[in-house]
């Protein structure tokens, strides 16, 4: 039961961050996201402070079967969304990489400076923390 309602406020929450990206920049995404009151969500099921990467994993495995964009940015928001209804402060890190023929970028969630998310790949400088 509680892993359906988790995938549930997964998905949910993924649908907030698509709409939310046709009028709104990252940094306003966020702060509209970890705002929400809970009593317009309703309670999130509890998950121990030990347990932040299950959560992250949850939010991964619900994503990959998404029909549209659950790359790294969309995940990070949605994780960072889901913890901040829980209490927990988290930052989303975006770093770049501008190789010789290709610009790339990589984002991720950190909650006390742990990567929740697969932090940067080899040639990625921070960029931004949010």
């Amino acid at each position: 039961m509680i892993r359906a309602r988790l995938g549930v406020e997964v998905a949910i929450t993924y649908v907030s961050v698509l709409r939310a990206h046709r009028t709104s920049d990252v940094r306003g995404i966020l702060r509209d996201l970890r705002d929400v009151p809970l009593a317009r969500v309703g309670a999130p099921p509890a998950i121990p402070r030990a347990t932040y990467s299950q959560l992250a994993r949850a939010t991964q495995r619900v994503l990959a079967v998404m029909p549209t964009d659950a790359r790294c940015l969309n995940q990070s928001l949605v994780l960072s969304a889901l913890l901040a209804r829980r209490g927990i402060a988290s930052r989303v890190v975006v770093a770049v990489a501008s190789p010789a023929r290709s610009f790339t970028a990589h984002a991720w969630v950190e909650v006390d400076g742990r990567a929740l998310l697969p932090p940067s790949r080899d040639g990625e400088s921070r960029l931004v923390e949010l």
